[in-house]
């Protein structure tokens, strides 16, 4: 069968298809799916390149995100049925494990997985919406709901806006009542953020966005709960760390789940004591932050933003778009 498998750790030429991968099959409490829709991360970016301390065993099957239909069901699995649509949890939470890095992914034409890891598809939930959810929006949901709590009335500034868990987080921001102030680098990924509800927009290239809060807002003052916002989103850390501190009213929360931009910033503590703020970070999803967000999808509250849907044969070039940042939301595979 055909697969874009990743055979060796490095540059973008170490993604490949193959169209003579093993069709897997399904062993005791596993079942194999028809993978209708693969969603890429950047995550299977830092994969390709190889991550410092994680050893991997090469080729793998890149894509942690994948959504199909059951055609095969392994011994002593009775929870679900052939032709069930279904979501897969990438995180292995039993054996332990990750699709897409410690098992084969979604970009293949059939993929094995345990079946503690499925999550049905509610009718009107397409394969794509689906499979756009795991990483990006479950992440985003965990950072804003769980740990943000955000509310309705917050300010919410967004760094990284137009990426997957950008705009899961502008989507989620808007869904809870809030105040969204989306952050991009050029006028058509502001347009984009414009119409999937921010209510505001920065150029980040074009101007310090912290300076620019104070300009909307007004400055934080360190006695009162005046100026700033309530909430920055920063997953990208780099030399955006100490401006989103500076962004903050007294009393705001820093939300992060990542480092995309580098993990050792500059740091300030003088703002964090002085205003009292609050760092959160979040890892990954819960199973049922999955079951939730195809929920908000059925009932017609969240639309993910998908920016393409390309064949498996394009793999290479929807890596490529995810690492040189040129995607407005999600890129989707259908194998």
């Amino acid at each position: 069968m055909k697969a874009a498998i990743i055979k060796a750790h490095g540059g973008p030429e170490n993604l490949v298809l193959v169209d003579d991968w093993a069709r897997p099959t399904a062993g005791e409490g596993d079942v194999v799916i028809r993978v209708k829709a693969s969603s890429l991360n950047y995550h299977d970016v830092f994969t390709r390149r190889g991550m410092p301390g994680i050893k991997l065993e090469l080729p793998v099957v890149p894509g942690l995100d994948l959504a199909g239909e059951v055609v095969e069901l392994g011994a002593g699995v009775t929870d679900v049925k052939v032709g069930d649509r279904v979501l897969v949890d990438p995180l292995n939470r039993v054996e332990g494990g990750l699709m897409g890095e410690t098992m084969d992914g979604g970009l293949q034409e059939f993929a094995r997985v345990r079946a503690h890891q499925l999550v049905p598809i509610p009718d009107g939930v397409t394969y794509e919406q689906a499979a756009a959810l795991p990483v990006a929006y479950g992440t985003a949901y965990r950072m804003m709901f769980t740990n943000g709590q955000i509310k309705a009335g917050d300010k919410v500034l967004v760094l990284g806006a137009s990426g997957g868990v950008g705009t899961g987080a502008v989507l989620l921001a808007k869904l809870a009542g809030a105040h969204v102030i989306a952050c991009g680098s050029s006028e058509e990924k502001l347009a984009k953020l414009k119409e999937i509800g921010a209510d505001e927009v920065i150029d980040y290239t074009q101007v310090d966005f912290a300076k620019e809060v104070y300009a909307r807002f007004g400055k934080p003052h360190r006695r009162k709960y005046e100026g700033g916002v309530d909430v920055v989103v920063n997953f990208t850390g780099g030399d955006t760390w100490v401006k989103s501190l500076r962004a903050l009213k007294r009393g705001g929360k820093l939300l992060t789940c990542g480092a995309t931009a580098g993990f050792d910033p500059t740091e300030d503590l003088r703002f964090i004591w002085t205003f009292e703020l609050k760092i959160l970070g979040s890892n990954s999803w819960a199973r049922e932050d999955l079951s939730a967000l195809l929920g908000y999808i059925a009932e017609g509250k969240l639309k993910p933003v998908i920016d393409k849907v390309l064949p498996l044969e394009q793999s290479a070039e929807a890596l490529r778009l995810i690492e040189e940042r040129q995607v407005i939301g999600k890129v989707i595979l259908a194998p």
